[in-house]
Order: C-alpha cells, then sequence, then structure tokens
C-alpha cells in the first residue's frame, strides 16, 4: 500500500552537517503525521507537495518557482532532493551564492516599492526583538514578515517601506546593524566579528556649547545618528545670556577602539554643523560616575503619575496636567491552536498599525523569556496590524498553565497599548514635558525618542531650556524618563491648553505615528 504525507515547503536553511538529522525529521514526519510548521521546512508562502513512499514519487508543486522533480527509488534519494530542493529556494530567495547572511532588496523607488530584508544565520535569544529594533530606529515601516526557526537556525524575511522622515534613509549602514544582530558561530558561514568592547569602556563624554536657538538638540542628536553613535542620556542647560550647554553621554555604533579617531571625527562633524555659534565642543571618555547607565532611585520630581495613570481614563486634561497613557486599543489572545501547530502556544495581537509595534510585541515576549518558534506580521485592509507568534516557555515546554498565560496577556497588552507614557505638567512658572519609556531587561532604552521628541518640538518651534535623561525603577518597573524644561513665547503660552494638547499630540504621532 502506499502512504502519503503532505509537506510543506518555503524559504528554509540548513547546513550539511545536519542532513541526517533532517533525514530522520522526514521519517519522523511520515510515522507521526505531524505538522510542517512545527519543523524548520516551513515559513513564508508554503508550497504543498504529496509524495508517496514507494518505488516511486508523484510531487506536484503548487508554487509558480519549481514545477520539477525527478522520481525517486527510496526515502533517502527523495529526502536528499528534498533537501537540494530547499537550499535552491532559499539561495534564490536570498539572492546570493556566496557567505552573504543579510540581504536587503531595495525596490527601484524605495519610497513607494517594498524592500525585501532576509536574514539568514544561527539562532539566539531575542534575535527576533533585536531585529526589529533595528528596523524600527531606521524609521521604516514592516508591512508583512515572517521568523521561523527550530532552535539553532533562524530565517527571517520582512517587506519594509521607509515612513517618511527628515533622516536619510541608510540601507547599507542598516545592512551592516542587521549583520553584527546576527550571532557568528558558525565561522564558515559567517565573516569573524571584531573584537568585543564592553559597553562601560565606549561611553565618551560630548560637550558642545553653542548660541542657543530651536532645533538645536535635534540637530546635533541627528548629526551622532548620522555618525553612528547611540546617545544614552543628555543634559542640556541654558544661560541667561542664551547660552546652551549640552553634554551627551554616547556610544559608537562601530564598537571600535581606540575611540579617539572616532571622537576627532564627531567634534569636527559637530563644530561644521553649527558653524560659527559654536563656542566649545569637546569629547573625552567619560568617568564612572558619570556614565548614567546605573538605575537609581526615583527623585521627588518624580511621581507615580508620569508613569502611570488611574484608571479607567487614559488621558487627563487639568490645568496643571496633560497626559497620555493608552495609545491604541488591541485584540490580544493568549491560546491554543492545535490545527495550526499543536505543540505551541499563540500569542496573537490585533492592532493599529503603528511604528515599532512588532518591536514592542518582541521585546516583551524576550523579557518574558519565551522562545519563538514561528512569528508572523501582515497588514490588514483596515488598517491593522496582525501579529501571530507560536512560542514554548523558557524550558521548552508548552504554556498551558491559565495562570501564565494570564501574565503573558497582562504584559503584552501593557507593552503594545502602553509602550511609552507622555505628560506635560506645570509646576509654578516652569512647563516640563515627561516622556517615560520601560528598560529592556538587557539594559536598553527604547531607540528615536531624543531624536523624535526634539524634532516635533522643533517643528512647533518651542524651545528647549533644559533636558535630561534619567533611569529609575518605580513601582518594580524600570524606567527611561526624558524630561524637557520647554521655553514659552509670546505667541504660544504653554499655559493653554490647546496648545499643550498640540504638544503632546505631535509629539506622540512622531514617536507612534
Amino acid at each position: 500500500m502506499l502512504k502519503w504525507f503532505q509537506l510543506t515547503l518555503g524559504e528554509v536553511s540548513h547546513s550539511s552537517s545536519r542532513l541526517m538529522q533532517d533525514l530522520e525529521i522526514l521519517k519522523l514526519m511520515e510515522n507521526s503525521k505531524s505538522l510542517a510548521l512545527n519543523f524548520p521546512f516551513c515559513t513564508i508562502e508554503p508550497s504543498v507537495g504529496v509524495m508517496t513512499l514507494a518505488d516511486e514519487v508523484e510531487w506536484n508543486h503548487s508554487a509558480s518557482r519549481d514545477r520539477w522533480l525527478r522520481p525517486a527509488r527510496n526515502i533517502v534519494s527523495v529526502s536528499c532532493y528534498l533537501l537540494k530542493l530547499h537550499i535552491k529556494l532559499k539561495m534564490r530567495s536570498m539572492r546570493a551564492y556566496g557567505d552573504e547572511f543579510v540581504v536587503v532588496s531595495v525596490g527601484e523607488q524605495p519610497e513607494v516599492d517594498l524592500t525585501e530584508i532576509t536574514i539568514n544565520c544561527p539562532d539566539k535569544v531575542g534575535l527576533g526583538c533585536d531585529i526589529a529594533r533595528i528596523v524600527f530606529e531606521f524609521g521604516v515601516s514592516i508591512t508583512r514578515g515572517d521568523l521561523v526557526t527550530d532552535g539553532r537556525w533562524c530565517f527571517v524575511a520582512l517587506w519594509v517601506i521607509p515612513r517618511k522622515s527628515m533622516l536619510p534613509m541608510r540601507w547599507t549602514l542598516m545592512k551592516q546593524r542587521l549583520e553584527e544582530a546576527c550571532p557568528s558561530n558558525l565561522p564558515s558561514l559567517l565573516p569573524l566579528p571584531s573584537p568585543p568592547v564592553s559597553l562601560s569602556q565606549r561611553i565618551l563624554l560630548l560637550q558642545v556649547s553653542s548660541i542657543d536657538r530651536t532645533g538645536l538638540l535635534n540637530d546635533v542628536s541627528q548629526k551622532l545618528w548620522e555618525l553612528e553613535f547611540t546617545i544614552h542620556k543628555v543634559k542640556v542647560s541654558t544661560t541667561p545670556e542664551e547660552k546652551s550647554i549640552n553634554f551627551f553621554f554616547i556610544s559608537d555604533s562601530r564598537n571600535k577602539l581606540p575611540w579617539r579617531k572616532r571622537g576627532d571625527e564627531v567634534v569636527q562633524q559637530v563644530k561644521e554643523l553649527l558653524g560659527t555659534n559654536c563656542s566649545c565642543c569637546d569629547i573625552q571618555q567619560a568617568s564612572q560616575e558619570l556614565r548614567g547607565l546605573e538605575i537609581l532611585p526615583p527623585p521627588a520630581w518624580l511621581t507615580m503619575d508620569l508613569v502611570y495613570d488611574e484608571p479607567p481614563t487614559f488621558e487627563k486634561r487639568r490645568s496643571d496636567s496633560i497626559g497620555i497613557q493608552n495609545v491604541s486599543s488591541a485584540t490580544i489572545e493568549v491560546k491554543d491552536d492545535t490545527i495550526n501547530s499543536p505543540l505551541h502556544t499563540l500569542l496573537q495581537v490585533t492592532c493599529k498599525r503603528r511604528k515599532g509595534l512588532l518591536y514592542d510585541t518582541l521585546r516583551c515576549v524576550k523579557d518574558l523569556k519565551l522562545q519563538v518558534a514561528h512569528m508572523r506580521i501582515a497588514s490588514l485592509e483596515d488598517g491593522n496590524s496582525e501579529i501571530s507568534v507560536f512560542f514554548l516557555d523558557c524550558k521548552g515546554r508548552k504554556v498551558t498553565d491559565q495562570a501564565s498565560k494570564d501574565n503573558i496577556l497582562y504584559s503584552v497588552r501593557e507593552a503594545v497599548e502602553n509602550p511609552l507614557r507622555i505628560k506635560i505638567i506645570t509646576r509654578g512658572v516652569d512647563t516640563e514635558l515627561f516622556v517615560s519609556t520601560p528598560i529592556e531587561n538587557c539594559g536598553r532604552g527604547r531607540p528615536r525618542v531624543v531624536y523624535d521628541v526634539t524634532l516635533a518640538l522643533k517643528l512647533l518651534d518651542v524651545g528647549i531650556f533644559q533636558a535630561d535623561i534619567g533611569r529609575h525603577e518605580v513601582d518594580n518597573h524600570k524606567w527611561e524618563v526624558y524630561r524637557f524644561l520647554l521655553s514659552d513665547r509670546e505667541d504660544f503660552n504653554l499655559t493653554c491648553t490647546k496648545n499643550r494638547n498640540l504638544i503632546i499630540e505631535r509629539v506622540q504621532d512622531m514617536l507612534l505615528g
């Protein structure tokens, strides 16, 4: 009697050392009739084929890529041929036949056409979050994508389009950042990385003194981003003589030592940016006590209402405090999906399409130490995005306990619906803007906050008198709090509720639009 089974094919990755393991998997699949979703064979736009395990094989390939398969005489030759087909499809999708493991295929018109990003590398914990963070940092919108892993090897495909931004789109730099995020424990396939340099050795203190003007902080932030530096902390103050004194605690994303050559490059570029208005620009290695990466107890001005609101309303409209916490409602479920994957638990998020949605979801999944087997994001016709994550717990087991599911549901809902907090508070004659964002368990803050907030204020022609970034622990949660003391104008009174609401709206749109 002929024995049949279905196998789902897609863009996958295999190394030659796994050939025998894959042959055994094929045999197990045939015996157990398991779904292909539970194995590293399936991912994007699957092609379903049916074959016999008899003397001859009949193959019906549903995709338009390949419609051929030679008859085979036994299970081993069939398996070998299928592996060759896997590799052929993978190499074709990657558009590379060498050692390139990150490919960015820019569309003919990048502003209109989708750009395809494909990543094929060894897996690591939190790899999806790291990739989503880099894509978010470069200001591109993900229209659809897939991530598939078997715990050892991972394949990611994303289709993105740049958002409207004043920053130039640097595809080559994004490709480099993605390559740096990929593990390199297979030197035969991946290039050897530069020797790692700890973050504590890379924190530099950049001091800039210049005549104050609207948008100064945003312009310097943009220049540092273009030079591939990350801002960890900022201290800005303005003297009565309208002189702005700025301290930037930064690190080189290129991860190189010694730092002096790169430091001189920063000084030269900043001086050229500010021109004759710049009276001082100097850079040095920050001392241990000034690096500003420690989590500190909350100061007196950091009250609970800056990071939490009282239910049921998330928006407060009082004369002394205006803010917004909930950015959009979402449909979030943590459930079993016995049809698509009986071995995993399914997390499904349906939410209004916005900037950083995939990053916020996977950041929470990473902090909860969940193991992702398959992730898919798709754009729906109603303007929403749908994210499906098949996962296991930190020990590689399916989550069946309802209390654990409820905890995951609560954490993901907080991350998706409340990714940041924005408040404007008046204390006496001072009007302050606060933006609070959660810190990842690994110690990283949310990307682009300084640039996006200062750009929104620059477009509104609102000056910044003082600015500060601090890291604090509130109610057992770690927060990065951005504090901006705003400058009042005669034609834009900051005590006016309408103007304060406008600031909140523009800042939120810039951060999450």
